[in-house]
């Protein structure tokens, strides 16, 4: 991964340099860690994610045919298509996610132009913090602005998330796009996956998030994930010849999952277990910070893990250990995995004191176990996505918009 630009003023600079004009705007949507709530939020349950302070930054400039280029900064790579020829090609090639945005856009009554479109950004690739979700939000808010469209937020969340789940072929929850579309600094949001009702519940002052990045991922985690995805699925096809009306795990609780064991086989009621427990763990995370209590988030987050590990098989031996270092470090009021699994990064509740000695120790530890040198991040909740500067373009477009 390279040092790509992050302020405006670069990009914008980087923008002029690989095209020969001026982008007319800038636009930055955030990635995110979820502090807990792991493989809930495509079973219509529960999630508690915050939107982190790593971003990806899209300059942008509208072009007078209907053709897309795209430059990605990190990887050193222009792809390019038209925007008559775009379709869903089940592919993670990285142009996919900005492609697929606007196929996206178009399907859902957005017309657009074509454009130019220069990306860079310093999400962590493949370490489970969305970087995908920052470049699809970003690019549809480049796409759309440039375009004189206007949407609303959420629903942008849902067409990226179509764009992810149709163009690309991975079959993700939502709660990726719509924490990098409504992230708010200071705060985790505390989302209902289903009703897309979500509560901004403060983070205690004084607590940082530690994200520790174990550089490792293992290629079995793509596919997968659509298996467990698929065994949610059938368990909830089983547990409706018993319970009428369910739509999803989410409908589902621990008494009645117990009673209906039987209908599963052990692997999918595993699954299940994990998920059912886990949206009543988001649910008692969100109360125990709002009641400021944050030390009481140390077994939630150790349960979710143990869950993550032994019931959803989503862990690996790289996280297993960065998640029981850490919680042998001064100052932790919690640690496990986050994301997908497989591979990638841990999030850990530090108080900031204890911050940067947790990250020495950490370090240091994880090398001597493993043999990797691990990124750790020291981060705070950030502001979701944003248009930073839009310019009037050669039609006449006004611009100084705040949203698209």
């Amino acid at each position: 991964m390279t040092h790509p630009v992050n302020t405006a003023s670069q990009v914008a600079t980087a923008f002029r340099k690989r095209f020969g004009t001026s982008a007319q705007g800038i636009y930055r949507a955030p990635g995110r860690v979820n502090l807990i709530g792991e493989h809930t939020d495509y079973n219509d349950g529960f999630v508690f994610p915050a939107a982190i302070g790593f971003s990806c930054w899209v300059a942008c400039a509208a072009r007078s045919d209907r053709k897309l280029v795209v430059y990605s900064e990190n990887l050193d790579e222009t792809a390019d298509s038209n925007l008559d020829l775009l379709k869903p090609g089940n592919s993670r090639y990285w142009a996919n996610y900005v492609m697929g945005v606007a196929w996206a856009l178009e399907q859902g009554g957005h017309p657009l132009r074509g454009a130019n479109l220069y990306i860079a950004g310093n999400v962590p690739l493949g370490a489970g913090l969305s970087s995908s979700a920052a470049i699809e939000v970003a690019a549809g808010f480049a796409l759309l602005d440039r375009s004189h469209q206007r949407i609303e937020l959420t629903e942008l969340a849902r067409l990226c998330q179509r764009a992810e789940n149709e163009y690309v072929g991975a079959r993700s929850g939502i709660m990726d796009q719509f924490v990098s579309c409504h992230g708010r600094a200071g705060h985790a949001l505390l989302l209902d996956c289903r009703s897309l009702a979500f509560e901004a519940v403060p983070l205690p002052a004084g607590l940082q998030l530690v994200i520790c990045n174990t550089m490792v991922k293992h290629e079995i985690g793509a596919s997968e994930y659509n298996v467990r995805r698929a065994e949610c699925e059938e368990g909830v096809k089983r547990l409706a010849a018993a319970l009428p009306g369910i739509r999803a795990l989410r409908d589902v609780t621990m008494a009645q999952l117990e009673k209906h064991q039987q209908l599963l086989s052990n692997v999918v009621y595993r699954r299940c277990r994990h998920v059912v427990s886990e949206n009543d763990r988001v649910l008692e995370s969100a109360q125990v910070l709002r009641s400021g209590n944050a030390a009481d988030l140390a077994p939630l987050l150790a349960h979710s893990h143990r869950s993550l590990r032994d019931d959803y098989q989503v862990s690996c031996a790289e996280l297993d250990a960065m998640v029981e270092i850490a919680s042998r470090q001064p100052g932790v009021c919690g640690a496990r995995m986050t994301g997908g699994g497989f591979g990638g990064c841990t999030i850990n509740l530090v108080a900031a004191e204890h911050a940067p000695s947790f990250r020495s120790h950490v370090a240091a530890a994880y090398e001597k176990e493993t043999g990797v040198r691990p990124e750790i991040y020291i981060c705070e909740a950030s502001h979701g996505a944003e248009i930073v500067r839009s310019i009037a373009s050669h039609d006449g477009d006004e611009g100084e918009r705040a949203t698209p």
